[in-house]
C-alpha cells in the first residue's frame, strides 16, 4: 500500500523515457494515481484529467527529441494518441528509438505531479477505517460505506474551520469597479494584502464600522414604505451607501488632510517634515493608507476603497474542502483525528451501543483532535526565539 510509486525521474523531471522495440506501439506511463493495486491511490498524475467537465490530456510525446503530434484516430507517422488513462499509442516503431513522455507545465500536469505528499484522500481514509474498525469481531460489525462518507465529509468540514486551516489564496488585480466576485468555495476570509512595487505585502483592513454593505435595499415610496412587484416581493434598488463609499477620497478618512500627507511613506525621510506629531491619537482603523475592503454578501462581491483601483492583491480565504472531489484530502497529521471522529460519529448514531463506549470514544476524539491542532500549529523553535528576542528591544528617539 505504498503511496510513493513514482521514480525520481517521473517526479523531479515529470517524464518517463523508453527505448522502443521493433513494431512497438504502446508505452505505459507508470506514474499515475492507481499503481499500487487494490484501488489504493498512490501519489502521481494520470495522463488525462477533467477540467470544467471536459477531459484534457496533460502530456507531450517526443521521439528522438522530436515532438510528435497528438491525434484522436489511428496514429500515422510522427503521431500518437492516448489509448487509456496511462497508455500512449504511437505509430509502429522501427526499434531503438528513444520515446519520452513529458508532462506539460500546467495545473493538471507538472503542478499536480509535484503536489504535496502530506495529505491523504477521504476515500483512502474510509478504506483504511473499514480495514481497522469494521467487520466481525471488531468494534463496528457492519456499516454502510455511504454512512462513513457522510461522517468523513462532516469531519473534514468541521476540521477545516479551526484545525486544518484549509486556506486558499488568489492573486487578483482590482478592476475599476472596485469589486471582485467571492470565490465559489468561499466560507470566510482570512486576509487581504496589497502587493507594492517591491513585492511586499501591505495589509488591507476591513471597514468594520467605517462602512458596511447592506443586505437589502428596498425601494421606498414617498412615505418610506417598501414597494412590491407583481409577485408581492419587495423591489430591490441600488445601494447609495456603496456608491458613496466607492467615490470617497480615502485621505479624508485617514486623517491625512492632504494628498501629500496621504502619499508620504512612513519610512520616507519626508514623513517627519509633513506629518510629524500630527497623527497622535488617531484611530488606527482609519489612519492608514493601505486601503479597506468590505464583504458585500448581497451581491456576492468583495468591495474595496477607491485607492486600490488597479492594485495587485492577494486574497486568502477559508474553504471547507468539499467543493470538488479532487479537493477532498486531509493532512496526514490529522489522519488519526479523522478516524476517531468517524468512529465516535458512527457509534453515537447506532442503536443499542452502551453509553460508556460512546463516551470513551468522545474522549478519544477530543484527544486526537487536540494532538492534530498541536501538530498543525507548525511552531518552530527558531521562529519562537526570534519573536522573543524582539520583546527586549528598546524603542528610542
Amino acid at each position: 500500500m505504498a503511496q510513493v510509486t513514482q521514480t525520481n525521474e517521473q517526479y523531479y523531471a515529470s517524464q518517463q523515457v523508453f527505448t522502443a522495440t521493433a513494431a512497438q506501439t504502446d508505452f505505459d506511463w507508470t506514474g499515475g494515481t492507481d499503481q499500487s493495486g487494490a484501488g489504493y491511490n498512490s501519489i502521481g498524475v494520470d495522463l488525462i484529467a477533467t477540467v470544467a467537465g471536459t477531459s484534457v490530456t496533460n502530456f507531450e510525446v517526443y521521439v528522438n527529441n522530436v515532438k510528435w503530434t497528438e491525434v484522436s484516430g489511428v496514429p500515422a507517422a510522427t503521431q500518437y494518441k492516448l489509448k487509456n488513462a496511462n497508455t500512449v499509442e504511437t505509430f509502429p516503431m522501427v526499434g531503438g528509438e528513444v520515446v519520452k513522455i513529458v508532462l506539460t507545465d500546467t495545473k493538471t500536469g507538472q503542478w499536480d505531479n509535484h503536489d504535496t505528499y502530506s495529505t491523504i484522500t477521504i476515500n483512502d481514509i474510509i478504506s483504511n477505517f473499514q480495514v481497522a474498525y469494521v467487520g466481525a469481531g471488531k468494534l463496528i460489525p457492519s456499516v454502510k460505506r455511504t454512512d462513513l462518507m457522510f461522517h468523513a465529509k462532516r469531519g473534514l468540514q468541521e476540521f477545516s474551520y479551526d484545525t486544518l486551516k484549509s486556506t486558499k489564496s488568489q492573486e487578483l488585480t482590482i478592476p475599476s469597479s472596485l469589486s471582485i466576485l467571492i470565490p465559489q468555495d468561499y466560507v470566510n476570509y482570512v486576509s487581504f494584502f496589497r502587493i507594492d512595487g517591491l513585492g511586499v505585502q501591505r495589509p488591507i483592513y476591513p471597514t468594520n464600522l467605517l462602512h458596511q454593505s447592506p443586505q437589502q435595499v428596498p425601494v421606498q415610496d414617498a412615505n418610506g414604505i417598501p414597494t412590491q412587484d407583481d409577485a408581492n416581493d419587495n423591489l430591490e434598488g441600488t445601494s447609495l451607501s456603496n456608491s458613496r463609499w466607492a467615490d470617497a477620497n480615502d485621505y479624508k478618512i485617514s486623517g491625512a488632510y492632504s494628498n501629500q500627507m496621504y502619499n508620504e511613506g512612513v519610512y520616507d525621510w519626508g514623513w517627519e517634515k509633513v506629518a510629524y506629531g500630527q497623527r497622535y491619537g488617531l484611530n488606527p482603523e482609519s489612519s492608514q493608507n493601505n486601503g479597506w475592503f468590505n464583504m458585500n454578501y448581497r451581491e456576492g462581491k468583495v468591495m474595496f476603497s477607491s485607492n486600490l483601483a488597479s492594485e495587485l492583491i492577494i486574497f486568502t480565504y477559508i474553504s471547507d474542502g468539499l467543493a470538488a472531489d479532487g479537493d477532498m484530502r486531509i493532512s496526514k497529521m490529522a489522519e488519526e483525528a479523522m478516524y476517531m471522529h468517524i468512529l465516535h460519529a458512527v457509534l453515537s448514531t447506532k442503536a443499542n451501543i452502551p453509553e460508556y463506549i460512546v463516551r470513551r470514544y468522545k474522549i478519544e476524539r477530543r484527544a486526537a483532535l487536540r494532538n492534530a491542532k498541536i501538530r498543525l500549529s507548525n511552531i518552530k523553535l527558531q521562529e519562537f526565539v526570534q519573536v522573543m528576542r524582539g520583546k527586549s528591544k528598546w524603542i528610542k528617539h
